[in-house]
């Protein structure tokens, strides 16, 4: 499994086009079998059993991967460095500082090194997607009382 030190690569489109495949199959039979809590999963002569989140989770991840995307995989109570944490929201880390010192995310300090927590991170994450969806939406609105569409 990756970690956020060893970053995912991207795929190639070999791998792009197994995971679009894989992607859609596995839609198609979850919501063929919305009830079923377990899936028996053979691999060459080995047989599994994953839970139904697994396989929402593996779903998920073959979709951001048939789109070309890396994918990393983070336990929501891990904790991140500040470079990490800049990294996920594509700013600069003095800016992330900048956001730690102002109170917008919660954080601790390990010795003298600051660490922000993963599950705090995406919430603030989401938060913002939410206040620019509605400052969007509010320009829009303006934009066509004002007939300047």
């Amino acid at each position: 499994m990756n970690t956020l030190r060893d970053m995912a690569s991207l795929p190639n489109s070999e791998e792009v086009g197994l995971a679009r495949t894989s992607a859609q199959e596995l839609s198609v039979l979850l919501a063929q079998m919305p009830k079923a809590e377990r899936a028996h999963v053979k691999i060459d002569d080995r047989a599994l059993i994953l839970p139904r989140q697994a396989l929402a989770l593996l779903r998920d991840l073959l979709s951001e991967m048939a789109q070309g995307n890396a994918v990393t995989i983070v336990p929501t109570h891990a904790e991140l460095t500040t470079q990490e944490a800049a990294n996920i929201l594509n700013v600069s880390r003095p800016y992330l500082i900048k956001l730690l010192e102002a109170g917008e995310i919660a954080y601790h300090k390990v010795n003298k090194h600051r660490r922000i927590r993963f599950d705090d991170l995406i919430s603030y994450k989401k938060q913002q997607a939410l206040q620019s969806s509605l400052a969007l939406d509010e320009l829009a609105q303006q934009s066509q009382e004002l007939a300047m569409y």
